[in-house]
């Protein structure tokens, strides 16, 4: 059993602290989270439960796009944190997702606030305050 740990714990982020590791999970997440954006409507309807018939199969595979790329800027900053343009980059990953299901919610009315929309909201104002608090510790600004 422990050999199974170490293999697994052999592709955390060695780089020190908390966040790189928070990087890896949110990215994981996100990598799932494309799947099912490719394979069902389920899922991204209980965030934009308002109007639900917005979300087509095509409006889906678009959100899983957008999301796999994001995962892929936040997949890389959990092993790169410590490089200045990385490190902004994955912000505004952060910034981008608060924006559209902040604007989503609260402008165009697609949105509602219920268990689809906490996640997203949650992981994007947490992970730009934890990268803001922690921007000189990883950068040494």
């Amino acid at each position: 059993m422990s050999a199974i740990i170490d293999s697994l714990t052999a592709y955390l982020p060695t780089t020190p602290g908390l966040l790189p590791k928070w990087m890896l999970f949110v990215s994981t997440m996100a990598i799932f989270n494309t799947i099912q954006n490719f394979v069902t409507t389920k899922l991204s309807k209980q965030i934009y439960l308002r109007k639900p018939g917005q979300v087509t199969p095509l409006a889906s595979r678009t959100f899983g796009t957008w999301t796999l790329t994001s995962a892929i800027v936040r997949l890389y900053a959990a092993y790169h944190l410590t490089n200045p343009q990385i490190y902004q980059l994955t912000y505004w990953t952060y910034i981008i997702a608060f924006a559209h299901f902040g604007l989503e919610w609260m402008v165009y009315g697609t949105a509602g606030f219920g268990k689809g929309l906490i996640g997203p909201l949650v992981v994007s104002t947490s992970s730009m305050v934890w990268m803001t608090m922690q921007k000189e510790y990883y950068l040494g600004l």
